[in-house]
């Protein structure tokens, strides 16, 4: 497909990113449009509790509302449509951790009521819900099949990207609605905590889920050496496991981040003990910023896949996800 042609098929097809952690602010906005993104899960909460999430709520409404020209909240799967008529990125609410839900499963409807539609259940380490994946797994608590329960009546996606494999496989059983890991990568392409193996992949999408995926250089073969082509290889590993309606996108853009965020998000509860060393951060050469997503479906196009197939990994596998887990109230 010519490059004319290419960049008209990126400009018409619905983008979504399931995993953008990036620095809040306008240039981040712009440089959403200028991508062409339609949507994306943008986290809102990792080591904060109840109140301290609620006060990044407020601040995150506040800029949407400041640049509302660019960006509009999410609620429905409706809202990401409408955002692609309106030339505006949709911005959904996200958490990459369960530890802002307390011990108080009213909290998850709340949470709800203030348009988060997605929470990854453990960040890393072990909370009430469960373990992450850089410790020993003790698997899901009996307060967490209650938070699972509970965010199935709500709507909202159970997110397992940073959890353990054992508390990930009895969330996957214990779910009634489809689950995902948002942003990952495969072990069978680097050995890694927070890659999935293929066993992994295998039961997520066995059992109705679904993988987004990363492109976050310390978890890529190749580190700081990678480029678009490498991300794209990652995608084409995993949808070659889980098939092309259960893949999509899922960054982990940290756009705009500086030293000091990645050390609070390398350290349990943020201040405590050292997880992980990521090193130099340092995306891909061809996506290192999101104003570059346009480059992404010229690579996938170019590898050979097809124009659906395309706009399923780009976006609507995204679409089917969500609204199988939020509804279409």
């Amino acid at each position: 497909m010519a490059l004319n042609n290419t960049t008209a098929f990126h400009d018409e097809i619905v983008v979504v990113d399931g995993l953008i952690i990036a620095k809040w602010d306008r240039e981040l906005f712009v440089d959403m449009r200028k991508g062409g993104l339609t949507a994306a899960n943008c986290t809102v909460s990792v080591w904060e509790g109840f109140q301290s999430t609620v006060n990044n709520i407020i601040d995150v409404n506040q800029l949407i509302a400041e640049s509302s020209e660019l960006v509009r909240p999410v609620r429905t799967v409706d809202d990401i449509r409408a955002a692609k008529e309106e030339g505006r990125t949709g911005i959904i609410l996200g958490f990459q951790n369960a530890h802002a839900f307390e011990d108080q499963l009213g909290y998850i409807e709340i949470f709800k009521q203030l348009g988060i539609g997605v929470v990854q259940l453990c960040y890393n380490t072990q909370n009430l819900v469960g373990t992450g994946c850089y410790e020993r797994d003790g698997g899901l608590s009996g307060f967490g099949r209650e938070v699972i329960a509970e965010m199935n009546r709500v709507g909202m996606l159970c997110d397992l990207s940073h959890v353990g494999a054992v508390t990930s496989r009895e969330i996957i059983e214990e779910s009634s609605k489809r689950v995902c890991y948002s942003h990952c990568l495969p072990y069978g392409l680097k050995a890694h905590p927070r890659n999935k193996t293929d066993e992994e992949l295998k039961f997520i999408a066995d059992h109705g889920g679904f993988v987004g995926v990363t492109m976050f250089t310390p978890f890529l073969a190749k580190g700081t050496q990678a480029t678009i082509d490498d991300y794209a290889e990652g995608i084409e590993y995993i949808m070659n496991i889980v098939g092309e309606d259960s893949v999509g996108i899922g960054t982990d853009f940290t756009q705009g981040q500086d030293q000091a965020f990645f050390e609070w998000l390398t350290h349990d509860k943020g201040y405590a003990r050292e997880l992980t060393q990521f090193g130099e951060i340092v995306n891909p050469e061809g996506i290192r910023t999101i104003g570059e997503f346009p480059n992404l479906t010229e690579t996938l196009l170019r590898r050979g896949h097809s124009e659906d197939r395309v706009r399923k990994i780009m976006g609507e596998n995204w679409l089917q996800l969500l609204g199988d887990v939020w509804g279409t109230a």
